[in-house]
């Protein structure tokens, strides 16, 4: 006779704490940080809080039940380990860059892969993310683009009365000299 039991209630929180994070994140990414120090994992946090995102470590089995509740089967993969998952924030590109420049910075912080949306991004992907323009960036690049003919066609406007002017002082004075 076997017996059912029901998980307990923190669990059941953290489970729908992760679900929820996971939902309302466009993009997740998971990491190994074995052997990083409690004050590199802050540091970590910090600048990942900068860029929008938030770090946290769960415990992998709540983790996995999480992710299989919210449609996000394919990060089952890497959530073996010791494992921490990063939510990226509304710059997604951003969040990547910070993640990818602090695993450069600590070698024992180990970019595994994540999802972007629904779909699953190996580690590859996920520094193929972090190569991107920031919004920021690809804000100003726009805005540039936009602005190089407005700027062209007020140059061409300013330079006809300039040359109407022009021509018209040499007239008068080819006239003048004529007479």
């Amino acid at each position: 006779m076997t017996t059912t039991t029901d998980p307990r209630p923190e669990k059941v929180a953290v489970v729908a704490e992760i679900v929820g994070k996971l939902t309302s994140a466009p993009a997740v990414f998971v990491s190994e940080y074995r052997g990083m120090t409690v004050s590199g994992l802050a540091a970590l946090r910090g600048e990942l809080r900068k860029a929008g995102a938030e770090h946290k470590v769960y415990k992998n089995t709540l983790a996995r039940l999480a992710a299989r509740e919210a449609g996000l089967d394919v990060l089952e993969e890497f959530l073996v380990g010791p494992t921490s998952i990063t939510f990226a924030g509304d710059d997604t590109v951003g969040a990547a860059k910070a993640l990818n420049t602090a695993s450069k910075a600590n070698p024992l912080l180990i970019v595994k892969g994540g999802a972007l949306g629904t779909a699953a991004m190996t580690a590859a992907d996920v520094k193929a993310l972090a190569d991107l323009p920031s919004r920021e960036e690809l804000l100003a690049m726009f805005a540039g683009a936009l602005q190089a003919p407005l700027v062209k066609t007020a140059g061409l406007l300013q330079a006809l009365p300039r040359n109407f002017a022009y021509g018209l002082s040499a007239l008068i004075d080819q006239q003048s000299a004529a007479a």
